[in-house]
């Protein structure tokens, strides 16, 4: 487990600076420049994801099982999922009501997907992983809609047009992780 949560620390930290430590996130930004601090942020978190992966990875060797969760939470999770990929696109797909509504639907939607893990999956990998996910996303909103908010930061109004592409597209997306990315790369059939 120490892999798995120096990992999480890692590439969560590092997606957290703006949220505990703008200012010298800022300054540093002055300092090297945009370009090298993005630069030293993708490295970072790299690294930190691939010590998840690889923590994740060397966690199911040995299981360790907190509790078993009621066949109908997988099909509850197959609808948060459904949801997340969603908020996923409408995080990119322009003039949605997903997007006007929440601000920030990508960290909404990893709530959601982490949220709907934990309900199905009670493995003490799981937790750790997807508990650390939900909390993150859950601290980032806040903080993401609180800057909104003193900034004054407006989106744009959503269109009906903007919601289809957007659930098109994540309902597309959600079928090709859930069919066959997700037994392929996780080694798990969500629908098994």
């Amino acid at each position: 487990m120490f892999m798995l949560t120096a990992g999480l620390l890692l590439f969560l930290g590092t997606h957290s600076v703006r949220v505990v430590a703008d200012p010298w996130r800022t300054r540093m930004i002055r300092r090297i420049s945009e370009g090298p601090w993005k630069g030293l942020y993708s490295l970072v978190s790299a690294a930190g994801f691939g010590l998840v992966l690889w923590g994740f990875s060397l966690a199911g060797r040995n299981p360790v099982f907190l509790y078993t969760a009621p066949v109908s939470m997988r099909r509850l999770t197959a609808v948060f999922t459904l949801l997340a990929f969603v908020l996923l696109a409408a995080a990119y797909v322009p003039r949605n009501h997903f997007k006007a509504a929440l601000g920030h639907p990508m960290v909404g939607g990893v709530a959601l997907w982490a949220l709907g893990h934990l309900l199905a999956i009670g493995m003490l990998r799981d937790v750790i992983l997807f508990g650390a996910l939900l909390l993150w996303a859950v601290i980032d909103f806040v903080a993401l809609r609180r800057r909104d908010q003193r900034a004054a930061v407006t989106y744009p109004t959503g269109t009906f047009a903007g919601d289809a592409a957007a659930a098109a597209i994540g309902a597309a997306a959600w079928a090709g992780f859930a069919l066959w990315l997700h037994v392929r790369w996780i080694g798990v059939s969500p629908f098994a």
